[in-house]
């Protein structure tokens, strides 16, 4: 593997992945007045309506 891909994965999984993305900001509360959510339980959501699949939806 080329040593600028190596060193990328090492500043990835060193310095972006490092947990400070962990936690919910209060962006969402304040722009929309909502307690915001994570990711995983917005895509169980929308999952369970059918949206992505549009034969299901109709």
């Amino acid at each position: 593997m080329p040593i600028e891909i190596v060193e990328l994965l090492g500043y990835l999984f060193t310095t972006v992945m490092n947990g400070r993305n962990a936690h919910l900001g209060d962006g969402v509360q304040r722009a929309l007045g909502r307690a915001p959510r994570a990711f995983a339980g917005y895509a169980r959501h929308a999952a369970a309506t059918g949206i992505w699949n549009p034969k299901e939806a109709m």
